[in-house]
């Protein structure tokens, strides 16, 4: 039986009910962490949880204290039995009315587990023909907001594609539709500062703290040049990108990607919580 835990309780997930008037059902107004389990225990959970509360911070939600949010991910795993999976917390404005304005009542707090996507061994991606806008009031925060991500991975699948690619308003890569990119140029390994309009990826920080990696604007036409390339992500992990567009890229992986795929699985072996 697969269980939830939402609002402090946790319950059956067939008995789990939210209001037809929550703001996050109704304006996309909410944030949430996505993160992999390894051998029963959240991956990073600290820096997943320091950027939950950035992102409630960012829009001006309250969340629960953090010591309530680890027993309930705690909870789910142990309900679950979830010994490698992934687990995903999830914050809403509450109920509130029909429109934008939000109310000043208790947020939804929903914590829930289920099986990994299984992965093919590398991508193809597509340049998404929508640019990201790297001077939005979103920017940085990780919320519900995916309709533009759910049209964007449509359109890569579409295409024979498993994610897309986004430039930004200045014609610079950013990032996918869950995944931060990496792309191997000149013998260096890249990737879009935040001031891209990117998501600062938790999988994508680990790896600059473990491999050299030099962070600049990469323009989009840039990426036919990569000597190869890889997407990230918590679920992900490393994966390397086989073909943009249609044209296959040298290697997949080459020798930066095994090099950094490498000393990401010898971080989860020694520590679950970095």
């Amino acid at each position: 039986m697969t269980v939830v835990w939402i609002d402090g309780e946790t319950v059956p997930l067939d008995e789990a009910r939210v209001s037809p008037l929550d703001h996050g059902l109704l304006t996309g107004d909410g944030v949430f962490e996505t993160m992999r389990v390894y051998q029963g225990v959240p991956f990073a959970a600290r820096r997943h949880l320091e950027r939950l509360t950035r992102s409630a911070d960012g829009i001006g939600l309250r969340l629960p204290p953090l010591s309530e949010l680890r027993e309930a991910m705690a909870a789910v795993v142990a309900g679950n039995h979830l010994d490698n999976g992934r687990l995903r917390i999830t914050v809403t404005g509450g109920v509130g009315s029909l429109g934008s304005d939000r109310h000043a009542v208790q947020p939804t707090v929903i914590v829930a587990g289920g099986d990994l996507v299984d992965w093919p061994a590398t991508a193809d991606v597509v340049v998404a023909p929508w640019p990201r806008n790297e001077r939005g009031a979103l920017v940085g925060i990780k919320t519900v907001s995916y309709g533009e991500n759910v049209v964007a991975l449509a359109h890569a699948r579409d295409h024979g594609a498993s994610e897309a690619l986004f430039a930004n308003l200045a014609g610079n890569l950013c990032e996918g539709t869950g995944t931060n990119v990496f792309v191997a140029l000149d013998g260096r390994l890249v990737t879009p500062p935040l001031s891209s309009g990117c998501l600062a990826g938790v999988t994508r920080d680990l790896l600059a703290e473990l491999v050299e990696v030099v962070e600049q604007d990469v323009p989009i036409e840039e990426l036919a040049q990569a000597d190869e390339a890889f997407l990230t992500s918590s679920t992900r992990e490393v994966q390397p990108i086989r073909a943009i567009d249609g044209q296959s890229l040298p290697a997949a992986p080459g020798p930066l990607t095994l090099e950094a795929a490498t000393a990401y699985s010898e971080l989860v072996g020694r520590d679950l919580d970095p």
